[in-house]
């Protein structure tokens, strides 16, 4: 008897690539290469561009004397303002108007500086009052008139709160959206992330303030600013993804931290970045959050005026987007109610005729 063997079926032919999917590609490694030369140059320009910029400084003396220091420090490095006595060249150094100042007389040179500040500017005003002591053949004398506390003498815990702060605003928004999602969620989004907000920004000042001796402030002050930064960064990224979705919270999340973290200016105080660098660091919220920081741990909240309302300005920026993406899903709920009502009315009304 012969078999008779039925031929194996051809394997089906692999389904062409949709159409497009090349030019997707494409455009995907170059964006993402974009992304990288960006984020290379937000870290990488401020740093090699760094240095005095346009630095308040105070000078006092004989008439002469100011004006021939003015000269020297002509320039785009300071900008020089005269003082009429020691008294009042100190009193803007403690208020925050310059960032330090040399009083000039005839037993020699004085530098007031404000390391908290920026401790390279104190550095630079150090140098620039010892050179000229140097010239005038007299001694120089330093008085830091707002330096870090005796237990962190050289601010690393306060430099350190850059981090923190960005992930601090970030990471609850990531855990609140994955755990409350879609409409029914927002406002328990909302919710969670002022109350993290103020948990965190207390917690972390607790530590920096009473755990390591970086911050010298009142604490409830320092810890309500520092909460205020956390909560305008976290309620502006749970704006961005309620109303745009994780495409919005990921735009959101590059800026913060490949532009607003480098441009913060926290370690060195905002005047040692360049012009432009340092005017989109200070609108940014790790910016903002940082000098307030600043100026209520070392300075009794002399010049936070500016960084409070920039964060003040984020946290409404937020919830606004929280509320035009609540109104946008209260429509998208109704109209969903109203389309069966409709449907079913049409159904009736065609069954009795």
């Amino acid at each position: 008897m012969t078999e008779h063997v039925t031929p194996a079926a051809p394997a089906p032919a692999p389904a062409p690539a949709p159409a497009g999917q090349g030019r997707k590609l494409v455009v995907l490694v170059f964006g993402l290469a974009a992304v990288v030369v960006g984020m290379l140059c937000a870290f990488a320009f401020p740093t090699i561009h760094s240095g005095p910029h346009d630095v308040p400084v105070g000078v006092t003396g004989p008439q002469n004397a100011t004006a021939a220091v003015s000269k020297a420090l002509a320039g785009d490095a300071w900008d020089v303002r005269v003082y009429g006595d020691e008294e009042a060249l100190a009193s803007a150094v403690k208020d925050r108007d310059v960032m330090g100042g040399i009083a000039l007389s005839a037993e020699g040179v004085t530098a007031y500086t404000a390391t908290a500040a920026g401790p390279p500017a104190a550095a630079a005003i150090t140098a620039t009052a010892t050179a000229l002591a140097e010239q005038q053949q007299g001694e120089v004398k330093v008085t830091d008139l707002k330096p870090f506390p005796v237990d962190d003498p050289k601010g690393a815990g306060f430099s350190s709160a850059a981090l923190p702060m960005v992930i601090g605003g970030m990471i609850p928004a990531v855990a609140l959206t994955r755990l409350f999602p879609g409409h029914s969620g927002l406002r328990s989004r909302l919710a969670g992330g002022i109350a993290f907000a103020v948990v965190a920004g207390f917690a972390i000042t607790a530590l920096l303030q009473f755990g390591t001796g970086s911050l010298d402030g009142d604490y409830w002050i320092t810890s309500l600013g520092l909460s205020l930064g956390m909560g305008g960064l976290s309620l502006t990224l749970l704006g961005l993804e309620a109303l745009i979705g994780m495409a919005g919270f990921g735009l959101g999340a590059v800026v913060v931290m490949f532009l607003g973290n480098p441009l913060s200016g926290l370690a060195s105080g905002p005047h040692w970045l360049p012009d432009g660098w340092v005017t989109v660091g200070q609108l940014l919220p790790p910016g903002a959050s940082g000098s307030l920081l600043r100026a209520n741990a070392y300075f009794d909240g002399a010049g936070s005026g500016t960084a409070a309302l920039t964060l003040g300005c984020w946290v409404a920026f937020g919830l606004a987007l929280s509320l035009i993406a609540d109104r946008r899903g209260r429509r998208a709920s109704l109209a969903g109610e109203v389309a069966p009502s409709e449907r079913e009315s049409r159904t009736e009304g065609t069954a009795a005729a």
